[in-house]
């Protein structure tokens, strides 16, 4: 059996994928809807668990129940996850940014626009392809689609990833991860002027009710999220930040600057649909990355400067002040 994260952003828990069809006990939380009490305990999402209920592949003291079903102190809950699909990844030779490399993992500096591991309409030209072609021995805990992936970071973000290339640094990167113990900060231009210069965001992220496709501040289904901002510097209508995350939920800076109604520069998601410089994607980039070495025990840090595209939208806010 190999044990694979299903994985948001945090990849907070573990749950056993199998090789071939199995049923595994869970426990969860009581007094909870079964879809709403095997979301917070696993990292599965709560529209894959309920795909799961409808294919009766969950059930309650042997039985089948619907998603609204009230959890009870002495359920017994039993889940069977189908086995993984068999997916070639190819490798590809693309241009990869390799900040650092060691017989444990690599540090990338991942380009906007590459997505991060291959995924329905994006079989190719992702980071996966580019580090198949670059190296073979990848950890194999995430399956064949995702490789070594221990975090990701959006398409349309530029910046710095750790990639395990054996399955013993994915587990111990993956669990500094869970611990909230890596180090992550983020550089990004956000309309309008801050006036404070540095805040807190301690707000809950949850899949967005009205919109599926988005991520939301919510008080139900969701989970906490705390991000830190410190202004850098203001121009006539937007403002640089620096911003230092204590969790890794999905979009989450991206969610917390638009709920203070300052979103970023760019987003497609949750900004202003007229983008006034014309870029493609969010002015967000993943500036620093710290952690502890899997095998040395060395606390490393990592920096890469903002892309060229990045520095263009800065000029050109300098020039129009």
């Amino acid at each position: 059996m190999t044990n694979h994260y299903f994985e948001d952003e945090t990849q907070d828990h573990f749950i056993e994928e199998p090789d071939s069809e199995e049923w595994q006990f869970v426990q969860v939380a009581p007094g909870q809807r079964l879809d709403t009490a095997l979301a917070e305990c696993t990292s599965l999402s709560r529209s894959y668990i309920q795909n799961l209920i409808q294919q009766e592949r969950v059930l309650v003291n042997s039985q089948p129940k619907k998603a609204n079903y009230r959890v009870q102190e002495e359920d017994r809950i039993e889940i069977s996850i189908p086995p993984a699909q068999k997916l070639d990844v190819l490798p590809e030779e693309l241009p990869l940014d390799i900040v650092y490399e060691d017989d444990d993992l690599l540090v990338v500096n991942k380009p906007q626009g590459m997505v991060v591991h291959p995924a329905p309409g994006a079989w190719s030209g992702t980071l996966v392809n580019a580090l198949l072609y670059h190296c073979q021995n990848l950890s194999g805990i995430n399956g064949v689609i995702r490789p070594g992936i221990i975090h990701r970071i959006d398409k349309d973000t530029s910046g710095l990833l750790v990639v395990a290339k054996t399955d013993d640094a994915h587990h111990h990167l993956a669990h500094q991860i869970k611990e909230h113990s890596v180090g992550r900060s983020y550089r990004a231009v956000v309309h309008g002027l801050m006036s404070e210069p540095s805040g807190t965001v301690d707000a809950p992220i949850g899949r967005d009710p009205k919109d599926r496709k988005k991520m939301a501040v919510v008080f139900k289904n969701s989970r906490n999220a705390v991000t830190h901002y410190y202004v850098l510097e203001r121009f006539m209508q937007f403002t640089e930040i620096k911003a230092v995350l204590d969790t890794g939920r999905t979009h989450q800076i991206r969610v917390h600057m638009a709920y203070l109604k300052h979103p970023v520069l760019g987003d497609p998601l949750y900004g202003p649909k007229k983008n006034p410089f014309g870029m493609t994607g969010q002015v967000l980039h993943a500036e620093t990355l710290s952690f502890i070495h899997p095998r040395t025990g060395e606390k490393m840090t990592f920096t890469a400067d903002p892309p060229e595209s990045f520095r263009d939208v800065l000029e050109k806010l300098k020039n129009s002040d």
